[in-house]
């Protein structure tokens, strides 16, 4: 497959991959369980297309700030929507009183809606001729919001949204000139859903490594929110630790809007 599926060498008029009747879908199912099983994806043509998402989306960012002017597609808009739908459902699902402080059991009830629905809400995202696509790109989409069981969230379920986006990719509903948008508006929509429902529910995080990352629960903020300083002309690494720059340039920059939220809940426990 060559590279250009993804983004990488290719210009705004590529017009994406061609998916056609030819093309079968199926079900995803686990492969990871045992560690050399991580050598087998580490050579796999899905880790190759997804890191390459990865990282042209990171190519893509690059010196930008969150609000400056890019296009937003029906497609984007459309998962947009989707998002929003999320967060209503949150609204619609308040926390149930229990003795546990943390992970509310209202979160299983919320997800059970997602369940029931995650492949409605992709098949609307979808063109009508890719259609097929959808339950197999749904369980990523659920694989996306945390554990229902343990009710936790963390990175390998951020992960699992950006493979629901690079998927969208794959069929070719997001193309190259969405990638400012893939990041700055729906990745961003996603992490505050995500933050919502951490905080509603009061989730654990999943897995969490706390001296390998600022967040307990997310990390591609951070990659594509420091590609974002690139040549900045002032701001440093010494300026994420002053509240003040924090508060101020927030709304531009992802990596501090991260900052913003970590200090925001620790304000809070």
């Amino acid at each position: 497959m060559k590279k250009s599926v993804l983004f990488l060498g290719s210009t705004p008029e590529d017009e994406g991959p061609e998916v056609t009747a030819a093309n079968t879908f199926m079900i995803p199912k686990k492969e990871i369980s045992m560690v050399p099983d991580m050598g087998k994806w580490k050579r796999s043509q899905a880790y190759a297309d997804y890191m390459g998402f990865i990282l042209a989306l990171n190519e893509g960012v690059k010196g930008k700030k969150l609000t400056c002017e890019y296009k937003v597609s029906e497609t984007v808009e459309k998962l947009l929507d989707l998002l929003g739908t999320l967060d209503q459902w949150i609204n619609e699902t308040p926390p149930v009183d229990q003795p546990s402080r943390f992970g509310n059991k209202a979160y299983r009830t919320w997800y059970a809606k997602l369940d029931q629905e995650a492949e409605a809400l992709v098949s609307a995202v979808l063109p009508a001729d890719k259609s097929a696509a959808a339950p197999e790109i749904a369980v990523y989409l659920k694989e996306s919001v945390g554990n229902s069981t343990r009710i936790d969230y963390g990175t390998g379920h951020e992960a699992a949204f950006a493979a629901f986006l690079c998927c969208l990719c794959k069929i070719g509903a997001l193309r190259v000139d969405d990638q400012l948008a893939i990041v700055f508006r729906v990745f961003n929509r996603y992490l505050s859903v995500m933050r919502k429902l951490q905080r509603f529910y009061r989730m654990e995080p999943a897995g969490s490594q706390g001296v390998w990352g600022l967040d307990d629960f997310q990390f591609l903020p951070f990659i594509w929110g420091s590609s974002q300083f690139v040549d900045h002309p002032t701001l440093e690494p010494r300026h994420f630790i002053d509240e003040k720059v924090v508060n101020e340039h927030h709304q531009d920059y992802m990596f501090l809007d991260c900052i913003k939220f970590i200090n925001e809940v620790g304000e809070e426990t």
